[in-house]
């Protein structure tokens, strides 16, 4: 809809007035460093020397490492083989690739498959180099190998933050003598790569990696018999490959995982890979946000951040299809999800985004109410503030019509609204709102503005455990509202 603004006079004065109601308006948003926010590229020199060339979104011939980095990714991890055919992803691809991501500032999670290919709970293959090797010798190559790659790493003035012994090691690693059957033994090799990686640098946090974020029984049963045997380590990682039509609930289940393993065991907490189908990439968006803010939320900050698992990866690319870099070897919107940063906390709106159904009349987690024969005044279209969707309140004849989510189950103390908005101006209220959250109810009147800009209703003091957000809209014929990335966060 092309809709002229209203004076720079209405505007200003709508401002003012906002502001002096104590709601705050700002044209960026922060973004927070510490939390990593990650791409796993282990194929990228091999899709390089295909060759395959990569764009940016503008459509310009741009390095990998570049596009990920403008897209909000601030860490790397790369996976290291034994002797690998080819030498993809042995010690010196690791290297090269570990200077680049240096040398644009990232950080880096080095991760160590203990094997010549892929280590995952369907297999832990042993190096042809050490097949015949006895446990004895299975820990020295264990210690010398880990120790190894990273020395020559730090040689090459690279120190990796984190440092994967074992991937995916739901059963055990180096099959048969590290099978999770013989829990001591299992432990006795991931003490030997904890021990390499200290050797080398105190301060790097050693990861013990397991699939399925989800089964919190599983889970328990590996750390519980690691812990039992003496097992070091210093962060839970985890891989989590949620269905397109049921990521909510495994998100939650995700979640519930993430802060039994923090408080069970007193450790740090991550996601090392995460993924989607590239072809809906707008859902994929929605989900990792999502997963974004439940692992910000796991208390005492013990969750240290969300890697995507191989987003550079072209459609079909060796029959791998959880991609995020379209057939035109652009970023898809997937990735936009690591533009944007919860400040302060968790986000608490479901589908803040807009992105989890697309276009619809009823976007998943939210309600709509309007008077007789308007409820089509509000949708989800196109033209979203980072993503691909945003919420529209429009009809061509009057209508009243609200958007809202009850939140239930808070903790009760003061939260923050924000949303970013466009506005047309001409209705005879169109608000952000906060209520029934035990005090008096909040509003916003949204600025006339034909840009993005965000808006934040700040001090609503929740005394009852709930509170409902949303949009209000009273308008005349003709009227629109958009509203996009909407979040609610305790202060």
């Amino acid at each position: 809809m092309n809709v002229s603004v209203s004076s720079s006079f209405v505007r200003t004065a709508k401002f003012l007035a906002a502001l002096a109601c104590g709601a705050t308006l700002t044209q960026v948003s922060s973004h927070a460093a510490v939390f990593a926010k990650g791409a796993d590229v282990g194929w990228l020199s091999q899709l390089e020397a295909n060759p395959y060339t990569f764009y940016n979104n503008a459509g310009v011939a741009q390095d990998c490492l570049q596009i990920l980095k403008d897209k909000g990714i601030n860490s790397i991890r790369l996976r290291v083989w034994v002797n690998p055919t080819g030498g993809w992803c042995g010690k010196t691809d690791v290297v090269n690739m570990a200077v680049r991501a240096k040398n644009l500032g990232m950080r880096l999670l080095i991760d160590f498959h203990y094997s010549d290919s892929w280590a995952d709970p369907g297999q832990q293959t042993k190096p042809a180099a050490w097949s015949t090797h006895t446990y004895a010798q299975l820990q020295t190559d264990v210690y010398n190998h880990t120790y190894d790659v990273l020395n020559t790493l730090k040689t090459n003035g690279v120190t990796p933050e984190w440092v994967q012994v074992g991937n995916e090691v739901n059963g055990g690693m180096l099959w048969p003598e590290g099978s999770t059957s013989n829990m001591s033994q299992f432990a006795g090799l991931i003490n030997q790569g904890y021990n390499a990686v200290k050797a080398v640098s105190s301060t790097t946090k050693v990861i013990i990696h397991c699939a399925n974020a989800y089964d919190n029984a599983n889970f328990r049963w590996i750390f519980d018999g690691l812990t039992a045997n003496g097992a070091h380590f210093d962060v839970i990682g985890m891989s989590h490959y949620p269905a397109a039509s049921s990521w909510t609930t495994t998100n939650a289940q995700a979640q519930t995982n993430l802060n039994d393993m923090a408080a069970r065991y007193t450790k740090d907490v991550m996601i090392c890979e995460v993924g989607l189908d590239w072809q809906q990439p707008d859902v994929c968006a929605a989900m990792v946000t999502d997963l974004m803010n439940k692992v910000k939320a796991v208390p005492s900050s013990h969750g240290l951040g969300v890697f995507y698992w191989e987003p550079e990866c072209v459609p079909g690319w060796q029959g791998y299809t959880l991609g995020a870099m379209g057939s035109n070897n652009r970023p898809t919107p997937a990735m936009d999800a690591f533009l944007y940063d919860v400040p302060g906390g968790a986000n608490l709106v479901t589908n803040g985004t807009f992105e989890a159904s697309g276009a619809t009349q009823t976007p998943t987690g939210w309600t709509t109410w309007a008077n007789t024969g308007n409820t089509d005044a509000d949708y989800t279209e196109a033209g979203g503030h980072l993503g691909s969707y945003r919420l529209s309140h429009w009809k061509a004849t009057a209508y009243q019509v609200s958007t809202s989510q009850v939140k239930t189950g808070l903790v009760n103390g003061t939260y923050t609204l924000r949303a970013w908005v466009r506005n047309s101006g001409g209705q005879t209220v169109v608000q952000l709102y906060a209520k029934n959250f035990g005090g008096t109810e909040k509003d916003y009147q949204l600025p006339v503005y034909g840009n993005w800009v965000q808006i934040q209703l700040p001090g609503i003091n929740v005394t009852n455990g709930q509170c409902e957000i949303g949009l209000w809209s009273n308008a005349n014929a003709g009227n629109w509202a958009n509203i996009d990335d909407v979040e609610f966060v305790k202060n």
